[in-house]
């Protein structure tokens, strides 16, 4: 079998290596041409249409470690797929060992400690289920479909970050096999360089295989959804959405989408594909003090739809999955914002009047809160002075308009550089993006980050990722 070698080499793999293989696994070795194959090698972003030498479906631990024995003994390159969910398609390459954990999504609350262990291969969905059954909640992801290791692994943010913080801020540990196939704990008091790097770093050192998040008493009810006016009314949201979140309570999530209208049934059919303007919101905080909070929002302008209302949490956490579906091709153009100026906003709606795909927006995200109060040194996800995300979120159906689709959010995204605190998001990197962007990142904690993945990973196994080479 034609596979590649770490240094990108094509190698042929005697086939007996791979039985030998398949005999000491539980889970399925795939080839390609044997069933499920195709289904198992394609990612969330299908710009990214690679062919792994073979697959491994990976059903716990003793398997991630003869599979990481397997790559070092024969110098084979290695992709690792949790959710699939990454812009750049970093789950997969061609002629490579992909490691699939996606079978691995088993999750377990400790309801009195306020902790959730949850493995690798776990989506959002899964921790959602499982913890909102005692009212609790980790703060994840704002799709319910994106895996949550490569989310974590990033820094992460959602609903409970203005809250909470990052994602990897709340963390209490992490289980790894490392690059020479050892299994060992990653938390303040064990190998604490290794769980700082693991919190914002990437998937630079090693194979997660599970998380142990702390949780946060979160609904079962919230309010949270959208309210829409048309795109004539866009500037007069924009200051509205400005002037909430500099007085918005942390437990108040707040977001802004210029877009075309999807064909939903709660916004009229006269309006579906025309420019529009949301405020999506989520207040997870005091039952009482719930329409109080809402209320300048639904009370605004001319709504042409409005399904900002008491809910179930979880319900919220998959609200716009129905945005993000498996099967589009996806390009992203983003910065982190200190505060959004006027000038900003007039920037944004020029440019949302461009947009060519029914499918792409322009999106503010604000995150500034209990992130903003930890220092930079806390973990590898810095960037503690940002206060919003931007993202130019490209999507559409067919290859033949990539160009058309990537140049509108690169022109975009070049006419507000000027706003961004200078960092981005490293889980929104596409795959063009090269080492000043990721350095950007990183920030101050990549010479750090060089020295753990120099300690840990030195021949640089862990490589499919916004790599950070060791010396």
């Amino acid at each position: 079998m034609k596979v590649k070698a770490m240094d990108g080499r094509e190698i042929d793999l005697k086939q007996e290596n791979l039985d030998n293989l398949k005999m000491r696994l539980k889970g399925r070795l795939l080839e390609s041409g044997e069933a499920d194959y195709d289904e198992c090698r394609k990612v969330w972003n299908d710009m990214f249409d690679r062919k792994p030498g073979f697959i491994v479906r990976c059903l716990g631990t003793p398997d991630v470690i003869e599979c990481i024995k397997f790559v070092r003994k024969h110098d084979l390159l290695l992709c690792i797929k949790g959710g699939g969910h990454n812009i750049a398609g970093l789950a997969t390459a061609d002629g490579a060992f992909m490691l699939d954990m996606s079978l691995m999504r088993g999750v377990w609350v400790d309801s009195l400690r306020k902790i959730a262990h949850a493995q690798a291969g776990c989506l959002i969905s899964d921790v959602d289920r499982e913890t909102q059954l005692y009212g609790l909640a980790a703060v994840l992801g704002f799709v319910s479909t994106t895996g949550i290791t490569g989310l974590t692994l990033g820094g992460g943010f959602g609903y409970l970050t203005r809250r909470c913080g990052w994602t990897s801020d709340n963390v209490n540990g992490m289980d790894l096999v490392t690059a020479d196939g050892q299994l060992v704990r990653a938390s303040k008091d064990e190998n604490a360089d290794l769980f700082w790097g693991l919190r914002g770093g990437g998937g630079n050192f090693g194979v997660v295989i599970g998380i142990d998040y702390e949780l946060y008493s979160v609904g079962p009810e919230i309010v949270g959804g959208l309210v829409a006016w048309q795109a004539s009314e866009a500037l007069k949201v924009c200051e509205l959405y400005r002037t909430l979140t500099l007085q918005a309570p942390p437990e108040l999530t707040l977001m802004l989408f210029l877009r075309p209208a999807p064909p939903t049934h709660w916004l009229p059919k006269e309006i579906h594909g025309k420019p529009i303007v949301m405020i999506s919101a989520c207040y997870t905080g005091i039952p009482h003090e719930r329409q109080k909070v809402i209320s300048l929002i639904k009370a605004f302008g001319n709504p042409v739809g409005d399904i900002l209302i008491p809910r179930p949490y979880i319900q919220m956490q998959s609200l716009v999955d129905t945005t993000q579906p498996k099967g589009r091709r996806n390009y992203w153009k983003s910065e982190f914002l200190a505060n959004i100026e006027p000038a900003l906003c007039n920037k944004i709606i020029k440019h949302a009047a461009r947009i060519i795909s029914p499918h792409s927006s322009v999106i503010l995200m604000h995150i500034g809160g209990a992130l903003n109060n930890l220092g930079e040194e806390h973990s590898a996800a810095g960037n503690r002075d940002a206060q919003f995300v931007i993202n130019f979120l490209g999507s559409w159906e067919k290859a033949d308009d990539d160009r058309q689709n990537i140049e509108w959010a690169r022109n975009a995204w070049e006419d507000i550089k000027s706003f961004s605190t200078g960092g981005n998001y490293i889980n929104f990197q596409t795959e063009d993006e090269g080492q000043s962007r990721i350095d950007a990142a990183l920030g101050n904690g990549l010479q750090r980050l060089i020295g753990i993945k120099s300690k840990w990973d030195p021949q640089n196994v862990f490589r499919i990722n916004r790599n950070i080479k060791p010396f």
